[in-house]
């Protein structure tokens, strides 16, 4: 499957659009995270248990629009991008949109 964020594939033709395509996560923090991020804050620097959570949601949410993507019958997707929302006070969702194509 092909993934791009221009609304081409460079060398390819689309032949047949088929719509839009998504995938989503919700994570919940984890509350001893949350006591390790607050003593970092005092410090400094990155808070790698969140970098790590967050690349892990991003990954499973563009799997899931993938999987959209191809039993549609697509086999690229342009204009793919990611949006995040807090949903509540610790939990936020991640998600994968874009628009499912054919090319040749």
């Amino acid at each position: 499957m092909i993934v791009t964020t221009t609304d081409s594939v460079p060398g390819k033709k689309i032949v047949k659009v088929i719509g839009l395509v998504k995938g989503n996560t919700i994570r919940a923090r984890h509350v001893g995270h949350d006591i390790m991020a607050g003593l970092k804050n005092l410090v400094g620097g990155e808070i790698t248990d969140y970098t790590k959570a967050i690349a892990e949601s991003r990954e499973q949410a563009l799997d899931r629009m993938i999987e959209d993507a191809s039993a549609q019958g697509a086999n690229a997707i342009v204009a793919m991008r990611f949006t995040t929302s807090s949903l509540m006070q610790h939990a936020a969702e991640i998600l994968a949109y874009g628009t499912a194509v054919v090319v040749q």
